[in-house]
């Protein structure tokens, strides 16, 4: 309770829900970081959710206006209510609250097949949703459109200086071990990636998106998506939207389920490929650009990434080493599916148009 108390002290929240034309039974906090913060207001009739946003309000304008366009082309994401003046959000001193509506429902799991089938699915159709979409006049919207080689090297280069620091020791601890024997190989295959995204696959795409309109998610994951009594699935959390190609999402989905299966799996991966191109389908050079960005190793260098620069302040030495040794060998398990990526990108795309 104490916690909860402290977040509803240092926090303006009945200010907030003041502007709504709802009655309050009770206030629970969910989570709470400075920056931001998730209530459940129970009201009479139902409960509805409160978040606190960490975004500037330009960006969270354009957060809001991406979920709505993707709304209208179906993709179901839990609906904001309206303040008395009819505003979508509420303003206190530069930082935003909106109030959502409360999806009933629960995870779906990567490892039930009519939930992968439908995660996968419904990753597709928010894509295919997000064409014809463009930032309104006046918000401050996320890109990382087209800026792949830049800020892939810049990475890799940054966990570069802290393999060449290793190598200078006269001691390594376990970790310093670990580097020194893996990041060779794993830099290697960051120059094939970089090198093959700075090709027309690339460019292409990034220009198809750039005209046409293209959203991702960021973090759609298990964990941001409920399935309610019915089978529909709702996404949550569309704080991090941003304005680039499918193969964004799609790579961090699968990293996030080979994760989960603890290995990569090439029949997953071939399902993966057919659920999601029966939704919205992806050309040959589309899927090479996917592969490229699978051979950059992002597990591995935002592994020790959080290591150097001690993103988990809970985090002991010895579960910092876990994470990069199970990294580690999760990537090393990727090469059969790199190896025939061609073959079942290419069967998959030709069995669809049979």
């Amino acid at each position: 309770m104490h916690k909860n108390m402290s977040s509803i002290n240092n926090e303006p929240l009945f200010d907030v829900l003041s502007q709504y034309d709802i009655k309050v039974v009770s206030i629970r906090n969910e989570t709470y970081k400075d920056k931001k913060g998730v209530w459940w207001i129970q009201t009479p009739d139902e409960y509805r959710i409160l978040k606190k946003i960490s975004n500037s309000e330009d960006t969270f304008k354009y957060i809001l206006s991406a979920a709505e366009h993707l709304r209208k082309n179906g993709v179901n994401i839990p609906s904001v209510y309206k303040t008395k003046d009819e505003k979508d959000y509420v303003n206190i001193n530069g930082t935003c609250y909106v109030l959502y509506e409360a999806v009933e429902g629960k995870s779906p799991s990567y490892s039930l097949p009519e939930d992968f089938k439908a995660i996968v699915k419904e990753l597709a159709k928010f894509h295919a949703a997000s064409a014809g979409f463009s930032p309104l006049e006046g918000t401050k919207p996320k890109i990382h459109l087209g800026k792949w080689v830049e800020q892939y090297t810049e990475q890799v280069e940054d966990m570069n200086r802290f393999y060449q620091t290793e190598l200078e020791k006269s001691e390594n601890d376990k970790i310093g071990k670990v580097i020194i024997e893996e990041f060779p190989a794993f830099y290697e295959r960051t120059k094939q990636a970089i090198e093959g995204l700075k090709g027309k696959e690339y460019q292409d795409w990034s220009e198809k998106v750039k005209v046409r309109g293209g959203l991702c998610h960021q973090d759609f994951a298990a964990g941001n998506l409920l399935k309610n009594p019915s089978g529909k699935i709702y996404v949550l959390d569309t704080d991090s939207i941003t304005i680039d190609i499918p193969a964004r999402d799609i790579r961090k989905l699968l990293n996030k389920i080979m994760k989960k299966n603890g290995s990569w799996n090439l029949e997953i991966f071939r399902k993966f490929v057919r659920f999601y191109q029966s939704e919205n389908p992806l050309d040959y050079s589309e899927w090479m650009v996917v592969k490229l960005d699978l051979m950059f190793p992002h597990l591995f260098l935002g592994a020790m990434n959080k290591f150097y620069y001690k993103r988990d302040k809970e985090w002991s030495f010895e579960k910092y080493l876990k994470r990069i040794t199970e990294m580690v060998a999760l990537e090393k398990t990727i090469t059969p599916i790199l190896e025939n990526f061609d073959s079942i990108v290419s069967e998959e795309i030709n069995q669809r148009k049979d």
